[in-house]
């Protein structure tokens, strides 16, 4: 059994707050994140009778931890519970205090990674640590992966163990980030589950044009000048509202007044809205409903006296539930209009959406024993606008699910603010809560 709850709390703070000094970022070249710094701390931290561990190097730095506790049964389920260890970059000048300080301040604790997702990779680890000091041997297995490069690809992650050491993380269902957090609704709060997630498809957008000299900028062929007016149709296009089966589950689960939900199920009004709503709420409505195209880099010119003749751009875009790159190639012909003739398409990645089913054991598990801390609170599914490593096991057939159990004081307008944001921070309260809910669900599910 977990000690007392003063003791799990300070012990997961503790973790949580050395994880986030360990500062490793993932700024998408192969030799960042350098994950081999938590994957030792954390194999230090686990190390000890009940469980085995084993490192996954996929390249030098890139180190993924993954701990045993074996089941009795072999036709029994294995539970994968999965945090990643990497973190995205950070401007320490947009923070109000350091971002690798993990400080702990009126019972936060502050630091990148905080939200997403260090909390449940420490709170996930904390109750492994816990199961298999005290013996815990159920009939299924239980699995924890610490793991690498989930904030690029997962080239030296998630997508690489299942390449190449399918055996060290197989599991017939997996938990990973990142929904729980309460969401107050007339019928008692809702905790939303995210059992799918949109796709990326990511495109490399060329515009070319003629060369001149910058002292004579008239009818010039302005390579700068036309991309310019290709980001601003971009941003401004909006494609269809699509009111998908999540979305719709999501909304008849939360239980809301009838005229709060009729228009946000209507594709004709859903958008219009959205203007009533709290700005962070509305910006995941709007994703979970729309594909999105955000224009993210641009590249040009040569020298500040020399007309541009070529302009690349990036454009981060987000997909639906069944959309395919025919869809995307479209609706961006559509944004791009008569501009279209002018930029040259290429496809720099292509993950489409996924989604697992909520008629599963786990999801059973997770509405049997939530209500032991949240009285008669309720799970809704939940469509997630990022991408988790969650993806790459639904597409093998495996469900999983993103989930932890979160304080009322983290709402979900804080949690997405924070997300990739300034000022990144988690209460104790949660940690505990979390720490909690994977031991219980370990007992429920595997016993």
């Amino acid at each position: 059994m977990l000690p007392a709850a003063d003791t799990v709390t300070a012990e997961v703070t503790d973790l949580l707050q050395h994880l986030i000094r360990n500062a490793c970022v993932n700024d998408g070249t192969p030799e960042s994140g350098q994950e081999i710094r938590s994957a030792d701390l954390l194999a230090g931290y686990l190390e000890g009778p009940g469980c085995d561990l084993e490192r996954y190097e996929a390249a030098p730095g890139r180190t993924s931890l993954v701990g045993r506790i074996e089941g009795t049964d072999p036709e029994a389920p294995t539970l994968l519970l999965m945090g990643h260890t990497d973190v995205v970059p950070v401007t320490p000048s947009g923070w109000s205090r350091d971002p690798f300080g993990g400080e702990l301040v009126d019972g936060e604790v502050w630091g990148r990674g905080a939200v997403d997702m260090l909390n449940l990779t420490a709170s996930m680890a904390t109750a492994f640590k816990y199961l298999a000091r005290d013996g815990f041997r159920p009939k299924g297995t239980l699995v924890y992966l610490a793991v690498a490069d989930e904030e690029a690809n997962a080239t030296y992650g998630a997508d690489h163990l299942l390449g190449h050491e399918l055996d060290a993380v197989r599991a017939d269902y997996v938990i990973t980030e990142s929904g729980g957090i309460p969401i107050p609704s007339p019928t008692g709060l809702k905790l939303p589950v995210i059992v799918g997630e949109k796709g990326l498809h990511g495109v490399h957008l060329t515009v070319t044009g003629t060369p001149g000299h910058g002292s004579q900028p008239f009818k010039t062929d302005n390579a700068l000048v036309t991309a310019a007016e290709v980001v601003r149709r971009i941003a401004e296009h909006q494609p269809a509202t699509q009111i998908h089966d999540i979305w719709r589950a999501f909304l008849e689960g939360m239980e809301y007044p009838d005229e709060l939900v009729a228009p946000l199920l209507d594709p004709d009004q859903l958008v219009g809205a959205l203007d009533v709503l709290p700005v962070g709420m509305a910006r995941q409505f709007h994703a979970c409903t729309h594909t999105t195209m955000a224009p993210t880099v641009m590249h040009g010119g040569t020298k500040i006296n020399v007309i541009p003749d070529e302009v690349t751009l990036q454009v981060d875009i987000r997909t639906l539930p069944g959309q395919t790159s025919e869809d995307i190639h479209a609706i961006l012909g559509d944004a791009l209009g008569d501009l279209a003739d002018r930029v040259r398409i290429e496809i720099d990645s292509n993950d489409p959406s996924s989604s697992s089913s909520v008629d599963t054991p786990l999801w059973d598990s997770l509405a049997r024993l939530t209500p032991r801390w949240y009285g008669e609170s309720k799970l809704v599914p939940f469509l997630t606008v990022g991408a988790t490593d969650g993806r790459f096991f639904r597409r093998r057939g495996v469900p999983a699910y993103g989930f932890g159990l979160f304080s009322e004081r983290l709402t979900i307008e804080d949690f997405g603010t924070m997300f990739h944001g300034n000022d990144e921070r988690v209460d104790q309260d949660s940690l505990r809560l979390s720490t909690e809910l994977w031991d219980a669900v370990a007992r429920d599910l595997l016993a």
